[in-house]
Order: structure tokens, then sequence, then C-alpha cells
């Protein structure tokens, strides 16, 4: 396992596994709306209440799946091939651990000491 974080071979396929993700992402972020405007459907007393959150509804519901026909298209999501899921995910899964093993902060982060200073001491004749 390579865990030199400047190694380039480390950025190989780094933009088509950003872009996955970010799709990913977006993916659940789309089924969460689409839950959210389901309860909130339920509990509105207003007619044109309900009637906005239901034409919400709809286009969160057609969002969804324009991003999952998307995600199945680019191969990045296998919703109907289990197996092709789980390869995908164990992918995922290593990546991940190999970051976290990644020493990504080599040198001493630390700021205590910079600001040991108050803001008015660089005035002369100022006691601070």
């Amino acid at each position: 396992m390579n865990t030199d974080y400047l190694d380039p071979i480390n950025s190989l396929n780094m933009p088509e596994m950003a872009d996955m993700t970010f799709a990913m992402d977006f993916l659940l972020r789309a089924k969460e709306g689409v839950r959210n405007l389901s309860v909130a459907l339920t509990e509105a007393a207003s007619p044109d209440v309900r009637a906005l959150l239901r034409n919400h509804l709809k286009q969160g519901i057609a969002m969804h799946q324009e991003i999952s026909e998307l995600m199945m298209r680019k191969k990045w999501f296998h919703p109907y091939e289990l197996n092709e899921q789980y390869q995908l995910d164990q992918l995922s899964v290593k990546n991940t651990l190999m970051i976290g093993q990644m020493n990504l902060f080599p040198d001493d982060t630390s700021r205590k000491g910079m600001f040991d200073r108050t803001p008015d001491e660089h005035i002369e004749g100022h006691e601070a």
C-alpha cells in the first residue's frame, strides 16, 4: 500500500472517483428531499400548501430517477447487480482506509504560541 500522499499515483482515476462521490451524495440528498416532502405533505392542512408540496414531490422523484439513471449509465451505481455494487463498495472502502492511513499532516500544524501578543501591542508607548 502506498501511503505517500504526494505520490502522483494516488491521483490516478481521482476525477472519476470524485464525480461518482458527488453524484452519490446528490442522489442521497434527492432521496432525503423526497422523504421530507412526503412527511410534510401528510402534515400540511392547507389545500394550497398540499398542492405545492405535491408538485415539489413529483419534481423530487423525477430528479432522483434522473440521477439514478445517470449513475447507472456511468456504471457508478448498480442497484440491480448486487455483485457489481459489492465490488464497487469494496473498492470505496479500500480507498477510504488507504487515505485514513496516510500521514496527511506530516509537519507540526499546531498554531499554539502564534497568537501570544495582543492586537495593540505594536503601538508605541501603549501598555497592553
